[in-house]
This record gives C-alpha cells, structure tokens and sequence, in this order.
C-alpha cells in the first residue's frame, strides 16, 4: 500500500473502536467510521479528481471522536464551542501522527492538518469542498433526525447557519436529497421563510 491507503487503513482501523454505533441501511457500524466514509463519499462527489490532502482529512475529520464526549463541557454556547475546538485540535493532532507514521510527507501532513483546523476556509478550494461534504452529510444523514428532537426554531438557525456555509454546487446537491415532507418544510422555511 501507499501511504495514502495505508493513512487512510490506519485512520479507519482508529474510527472503527468507536463504541457508538449506527445503522448504515440495515447494517450497525462504528458512528465514526461510517461518517468518515459518508463524508469521503461526498467529497468524491463534488470532486472525483479530489487531491490526496482532501481525501485524507475526508476520512480523518472526526478521528476518535468518542474520545471527547460533548458531556464533558457545559451544556452552553460556550461550553459547545471550547468543546468543538478542542476536538478540532484534537483531530488535528490525532491525523498528524498517523500521517507521520504512515509516511506521509510533511506538505501533505501540513495541508491535510490546516484542512481539519478549517484555517484557510472558505478561501482555499480544498476547504471549501470539505466544508460542503461536512453540510450535505448533515442535511443527508442528520438533519432529520435532529430536527425530530430539536424546538423548530433552533432548527431552523442550523439549517440557515450550514447553507451559508456552502457553495452554490453544493447547494444544488443538497435541493436534489430526498427529504421527507417534514424536513423539505423545514427546509424550505428556513431558507425562503415559508
């Protein structure tokens, strides 16, 4: 193997002790390791000649999530945020030293780490197409659920605040998922007001 496959074997065998589990159709997978290859599914998507950096942050975005549960930090905005950036870093680092073991050279290592800590976003192409899969596995895969146990309104900021965030490619993507009738609703409120 490459050291592309090899980073990407690696990050999968970490994401793939998640203890949380989720079906993916009929079939239970570790939580982390299905939203790894959900979100390299869309980046290869909107970017089938998608560079070696971007597939592998694809795959190591939530590296080992479960490490940091969102119950450690208070259940406030601001605890949600520290909560979010320490796992930015967290992920950072955790993809760093597997790429260096893979054998992954430093320029890669440097791109695929700035890609997790979103530091060139929305000005670099590379995070603009990673921060559009990271929406469309949202509105594909979590959007409904979470609008299930979510107040509307709260709802309704999250959908807005994810489509500003987004090219007008993706958005063409994410009008053609198949939503159910609640969620096309919601959509549609959120972004028209009706």
């Amino acid at each position: 193997m490459d050291a592309l496959q090899n980073a990407i074997a690696r990050f999968d065998a970490e994401n793939a002790r998640d203890p949380n589990v989720e079906l993916d159709g009929a079939t239970p997978c570790p939580r982390e390791l299905l939203y790894a290859r959900r979100l390299t599914d869309w980046v290869l998507k909107l970017a089938p000649d998608a560079s070696e950096p971007l597939r592998l942050a694809a795959r190591c975005q939530h590296l080992c999530r479960w490490m940091i549960p969102r119950e450690e930090y208070p259940m406030t905005r601001a605890g949600y945020l520290r909560w979010r950036n320490h796992l930015k870093q967290f992920h950072a680092d955790k993809a760093e030293a597997v790429l260096r073991e893979t054998g992954c050279s430093a320029e890669v290592i440097s791109k695929v780490r700035d890609l997790n800590l979103k530091k060139n976003f929305p000005h670099d192409s590379d995070s603009q197409i990673l921060e559009d899969a990271l929406c469309l596995v949202f509105l594909e895969f979590q959007f409904g659920p979470l609008a299930r146990k979510t107040p509307e309104e709260k709802i309704l900021n999250a959908v807005r605040k994810t489509w500003a965030k987004m090219s007008d490619a993706a958005r063409q993507k994410a009008l053609a998922l198949p939503f159910a009738a609640e969620e096309r609703r919601l959509l549609n409120l959120a972004l028209n007001g009706g």
